[in-house]
C-alpha cells in the first residue's frame, strides 16, 4: 500500500521540480552581443571572450541571463546590419553593440544608426559599447584584442549598464 501512494508523490514532486527548472529557464534574458574581433573574443578561449564572463558576472548577481556572442573577427557594421535578423532572434532582451574599428580601417559606411533604429523597432533595447571602453585594458601584442583579463574588466564595466537596461 505504501509503495502504491509513493510512486505517483514522486512523480508529483518530479513534474514540480521540473516546472520550476523551466520557469526559471523561461525568466532568462537573452541578451545578444554584436560586433566584431573585441566582442568575439580574437585570441582567447571562448569562455574568455568578454560575452561568456558578462553572463558569468551577471549570474554571480542573481540575474539569470544567456548572453549569446554574434561577434564575427574583422565584420563592418554593415555586415552585422546584413545578418542581424539571423544574430538577433525574435525574443532577445537587449542588444550589446560593439562596432570595433572594421569600419574606419575598411573605408566601410558606418550604419551602428541603422542597426539601432532596427533593432528600436523591434523593441529590442541596445547598449552602446564604444571603442574608448577599451582604452586602459590589458592588450594583447598586437595592440587591438585585449586579453583574458581585459575582457573581464570590459564585462565587469559593462554589466551594470546592462543590468540597468535590462530593467533588472
Amino acid at each position: 500500500m505504501k509503495i502504491r501512494c509513493i510512486r505517483p508523490l514522486a512523480g508529483i514532486l518530479l513534474a514540480i521540480i521540473f516546472l520550476g527548472a523551466g520557469s526559471a529557464l523561461a525568466e532568462a534574458a537573452t541578451i545578444v552581443a554584436l560586433g566584431a574581433s573585441n566582442t568575439y573574443g580574437k585570441g582567447v578561449a571562448r569562455n574568455e571572450a568578454y560575452p561568456a564572463q558578462l553572463q558569468a558576472i551577471l549570474k554571480g548577481r542573481g540575474k539569470p541571463a544567456r548572453v549569446v556572442n554574434a561577434g564575427i573577427n574583422g565584420d563592418t557594421t554593415e555586415g552585422m546590419l546584413q545578418r542581424l535578423d539571423r544574430a538577433v532572434p525574435n525574443g532577445t532582451s537587449l542588444v550589446i553593440l560593439q562596432p570595433g574599428g572594421n569600419d574606419r580601417r575598411k573605408g566601410s559606411p558606418d550604419r551602428s544608426g541603422e542597426i539601432q533604429s532596427r533593432l528600436a523597432s523591434r523593441g529590442i533595447p541596445v547598449v552602446m559599447m564604444g571603442n574608448e571602453m577599451l582604452s586602459g585594458l590589458p592588450h594583447q601584442p598586437d595592440g587591438i584584442h585585449l586579453t583574458p583579463e581585459g575582457y573581464h574588466m570590459l564585462a565587469e564595466a559593462i554589466a551594470s549598464r546592462v543590468q540597468a537596461a535590462m530593467g533588472r
